[in-house]
């Protein structure tokens, strides 16, 4: 939130974490417990591609 310079954590999570999570370029890393308070989020293969070439792919 801090890097993407937001306050609102709901806004945060609607308009900048579920798009990335639905196009596949970010997932949880613990998947079976969304709400756990150790979730972190990591690139896939897919967003790191996009980081690089500033396009992503479809799979």
């Amino acid at each position: 939130m801090e890097i993407a310079g937001r306050t609102d954590r709901t806004k945060f999570r609607n308009q900048v974490l579920a798009p990335l999570l639905a196009a596949g370029l970010i997932e949880l890393t613990i998947p079976d417990k969304p709400r756990s308070s150790r979730q972190r989020y990591r690139l896939t293969a897919k967003g790191r591609q996009f980081l690089k070439t500033g396009k992503a792919t479809r799979r």
